[in-house]
C-alpha cells in the first residue's frame, strides 16, 4: 500500500512552543508510575512520548487527522475525537493544552492550525466544554493539569471547574511577553 503522508501537513499542527514546555514540565512533576494517563489534544504527541518514559498508560486524542498521524509515528496511542468524546475508562491523570486564544469570528481562518489555537470570543469556549464532560472519564481522586492564559480571565475558568465540583489551585506561573500562563491542577473529590 502506497504511504499517503503527502496528505498530512506539519504546518497543520501545533509546533512544541514555550506553552508546550511549560505544561510539560508540570506533567513530569505529576505523572506517577502505573498512572492510566490522557492527554487531550495532543498535537505532535511530544507531551504523551515523555510521559510514556513514566508509565506505559499513556492514550492521546486529537481532533486534527495531521497531528493524530505524527503522533501515532511517535508511538502515541492516539484516538482522533472531539476532546474526550467516546472515551471509555477513567484515568488518574488528564493533561490538556487547551485553545485558549479570544478569537472573534471575523479573524477564523479555516484550517486545523487553527482549531488548536482559537478559544472562541473568551477563549475559554473549548475549556468550557472540557470541564463540563471531564468528570466522564477522571478516575476518583483523579487530577487535571490544564493550561490558562491570562487572556482568558483565570478566576472564570477557575469557576468553571468548581461549579462542577473540582478542587483546585495553580501550581505553575510563567510571564511571557504579553500574557502570564498558568497551570492549574483541578482533582475530583
Amino acid at each position: 500500500m502506497p504511504r499517503m503522508s503527502h496528505l498530512y501537513h506539519e504546518d497543520q499542527v501545533y509546533p512544541v512552543r514555550e506553552d508546550t514546555l511549560f505544561l510539560l514540565e508540570a506533567a513530569l512533576g505529576e505523572v506517577r508510575p502505573g498512572d492510566r494517563v490522557l492527554e487531550v489534544g495532543t498535537g505532535s504527541g511530544y507531551i504523551a512520548v515523555e510521559l510514556m518514559k513514566i508509565t506505559p498508560h499513556v492514550i492521546a486524542t486529537d481532533i486534527n487527522p495531521h497531528a493524530v498521524r505524527i503522533a501515532r509515528e511517535k508511538g502515541v496511542e492516539v484516538v482522533r475525537t472531539d476532546l474526550m468524546a467516546g472515551l471509555k475508562g477513567h484515568f488518574d491523570l488528564i493533561v490538556f493544552n487547551p485553545p485558549y486564544l479570544p478569537t472573534a469570528n471575523e479573524e477564523r481562518i479555516d484550517d486545523w492550525l487553527e482549531r488548536a489555537l482559537d478559544g472562541g470570543l473568551s477563549g475559554r469556549m473549548v475549556i468550557e466544554r472540557f470541564a463540563r464532560e471531564i468528570g466522564g472519564v477522571l478516575a476518583k481522586r483523579g487530577r487535571t493539569l490544564i493550561l490558562v492564559s491570562s487572556l482568558t480571565n483565570e478566576e472564570e475558568v477557575e469557576k468553571l471547574f468548581f461549579h462542577q465540583g473540582f478542587c483546585g489551585k495553580i501550581v505553575k506561573k510563567l510571564s511571557l511577553e504579553g500574557e502570564a500562563l498558568v497551570i492549574y491542577r483541578f482533582c475530583s473529590w
